[in-house]
């Protein structure tokens, strides 16, 4: 195993380790959400706070600080110049920190125009408390954006392990805000609480810990690497893209189809990052720092071939987790959100949307990969406009499903849309590659697929799956009736499980699908092994 393959191996079991703890607890988080506030009014309206927040911090920093500093603090360390990264490290940080300090009131300020634009179906009484609510989690994306630059300085020195813990800190507080509350603003003041303390307080320590930190107070605006940043995150600023927006085109949509209906599918979609986290995220932040100093050294072909293993293994992973949660998306539903406070008669509804977002978990997950393979050669236009294309064109999808099929005809055009994207990215991916072995003086390799030329794993992956969904759904048609119990639910995702898995890894296996030995063995070897007995 090479230097960069096994720095990438470490780091994606760091991430793979602490992102598997914050789904569960992330699982736990929306357990609570479940039994506290159901698919109440408060919980449509407790989804719908985060919309204009997560909008203004992608408005600010290009939603992706890490992802573009990386490349810039790496190539200065790369280069012998640890001076000059920490310069471009406080230059960056103070400029932003100004910046926040000017836009946050004048956003919280604004608020009340803001807000219930993006939910305009809600009653006069829920779109004060949107208000209430989007204010107390404002604040909260200070923190985010300041803590992603600390990560990024954490990650470029393949130094995973805080960066990686501050999210499990985030999710605890936003429980434990709810919990002591029961309301829905004590969970908007655990996000606030969670934030200062997880994304950005987690990673603050570890940079103070650095032996050579240089955080000096200058700011310059003709400083190069300000320059640099502002170029590459100026197209995401200005762009918005199906990957930060298709929240807030659902959640416009269905804020006019009843009460619980946004609630309905935040839960859903919540339910199916769970995977998406685990295994794209994972790989995604283990394989840029090695992508990004893989390009700063001139390796684009290496590059090229890391981002194709991790892609392929995501992938295959991103399918089978789908399998699950379309066989067995009203039984996770009880087991995890409870029947307190939700009808278990929407139970079924809530799996459906679950089962239809998942279609477009494999394309959530690829996304994630492949766009960093064009963060780390800084090209952020051309991923960006794709996005914003597909934005367009996707809003009368979301319109004309919503309106026919209410929540489920929603969650469709969502897997419809980032599908669409991540197909063209893909393609872009494969070509953008080619040029830039091309300019190196090297040859694709032939031996290993491109991230984009997937054709003939798709063709044997996609197969496979359908086969496991079959075969679960066709089990379900012979239990009884779901009762709302826990039990019940666990007993029936047990023979689910024990049909549509192995059914699946057979498929797979019968279809030759390609990393699936290798995803396996993967899995078996970060599974706890049994203390050998003495002979």
């Amino acid at each position: 195993m090479s230097g960069a393959r096994r720095t990438m191996a470490v780091a994606g079991a760091i991430w793979t380790v602490t992102l598997l703890l914050s789904r569960a607890i992330g699982v736990l988080r929306e357990s609570v959400l479940g039994a506290t506030l159901g698919m109440s009014s408060a919980a449509d309206v407790y989804a719908a706070a985060f919309r204009v927040p997560d909008l203004f911090a992608y408005v600010v920093s290009g939603g992706a600080l890490s992802i573009l500093f990386i490349p810039m603090f790496t190539g200065h360390l790369q280069a012998g110049n640890p001076e000059r990264a920490w310069r471009a490290f406080s230059v960056v940080a103070n400029f932003l920190a100004l910046l926040l300090a000017v836009v946050t009131p004048l956003a919280w300020w604004a608020m009340p125009m803001l807000a219930p634009r993006l939910a305009p179906g809600f009653a006069p009484e829920d779109a004060a408390l949107l208000v209430t609510l989007s204010r107390i989690v404002l604040p909260a994306q200070v923190f985010h954006i300041l803590g992603g630059l600390l990560s990024a300085v954490l990650l470029a020195r393949d130094r995973h392990a805080l960066p990686a813990v501050a999210p499990l800190v985030y999710t605890l507080c936003i429980i434990l805000g709810g919990w002591l509350t029961g309301t829905a603003e004590g969970f908007a003041w655990g996000v606030l609480v969670g934030a200062a303390a997880g994304p950005f307080g987690v990673p603050l320590v570890g940079v103070l810990r650095s032996p050579d930190v240089r955080w000096t107070p200058v700011v310059s605006w003709r400083d190069p690497d300000l320059r640099t940043y502002l170029a590459r995150s100026l197209p995401i600023m200005l762009g918005f893209s199906i990957v930060s927006v298709d929240d807030t085109a659902w959640t416009a949509f269905a804020s006019r189809l009843g009460e619980g209906e946004v609630a309905m599918l935040n839960y859903a979609k919540t339910l199916m990052k769970v995977p998406m986290g685990v295994f794209g995220m994972a790989m995604g932040y283990a394989a840029y720092p090695t992508l990004a100093r893989l390009v700063a050294e001139g390796r684009p072909a290496e590059a090229r071939d890391t981002l194709a293993v991790a892609t392929r293994r995501a992938l295959l992973l991103a399918f089978a987790s789908q399998v699950a949660l379309t066989v067995a998306g009203p039984e996770l539903a009880v087991v995890v959100l409870g029947t307190a406070r939700i009808p278990v008669g929407r139970m079924d509804e809530l799996g459906v949307c679950l089962g239809l977002f998942s279609l477009g978990l494999g394309g959530w997950t690829a996304q994630t990969l492949l766009a960093r393979g064009f963060y780390a050669r800084g090209r952020t236009w051309l991923p960006t406009w794709l996005g914003f294309g597909v934005l367009i064109a996707a809003l009368p999808v979301y319109a004309l499903l919503g309106s026919r099929f209410g929540t489920p005809g929603l969650a469709a055009a969502s897997s419809v849309a980032i599908l669409t994207y991540t197909l063209l990215l893909g393609w872009r991916s494969d070509v953008e590659f080619r040029r830039a072995i091309a300019g190196a003086g090297g040859d694709t390799p032939p031996a290993t697929p491109s991230p984009s030329a997937l054709g003939g794993f798709l063709l044997r992956a996609i197969p496979a799956t359908a086969v496991g969904i079959a075969a679960g759904l066709a089990t379900r048609t012979l239990l009884p009736p779901l009762d709302g119990t826990r039990l019940q639910a666990l007993i029936r995702i047990a023979t689910l499980g024990a049909v549509a898995g192995p059914t699946w890894l057979l498929a797979a296996w019968a279809l030759r699908v390609p990393d699936l030995d290798a995803v396996v063995g993967m899995l078996r070897r970060r599974l706890p092994r049994r203390a050998s007995r003495p002979a």
